[in-house]
């Protein structure tokens, strides 16, 4: 199985697939000028910009699907119309999916099953 790193959030108005793939991480670094690890650092070391929470969420949300423009509408909407602390857990959840993988998601090759014995 491979790990795509795609977790499903409640965000906003509903429940949305988010997935930071190479190109959003690739972006996502471009828009924040620093590394996708440099910025789960900053997040878990509360040195965030406001722009690493809406950024990651934004291109979490582009990466799971949706189109950009209904992407930038809901970070509008539901980020920056908020505190920030109140979707800070969302985009550490959304880059360690992006950088480790979903939580769900097995690590290594799964074993064969066992043949029964005839």
């Amino acid at each position: 199985m491979a790990r795509d790193a795609r977790i499903e959030l409640d965000f906003g108005d509903g429940t949305y697939s988010f997935r930071l793939g190479w190109g959003e991480l690739a972006t996502l670094q471009e828009e924040c000028d620093a590394g996708p690890y440099m910025i789960l650092h900053r997040l878990h070391s509360h040195q965030w910009r406001v722009q690493d929470i809406a950024n990651v969420i934004r291109l979490g949300l582009v990466g799971g699907g949706m189109p950009p423009a209904d992407a930038l509408k809901k970070i509008r909407q539901y980020v920056e119309r908020r505190p920030p602390l109140e979707n800070h857990p969302i985009a550490i959840a959304v880059i360690s999916a992006g950088l480790l993988g979903a939580p769900e998601e097995p690590v290594g090759e799964q074993e064969a099953p066992i043949p029964e014995a005839a």
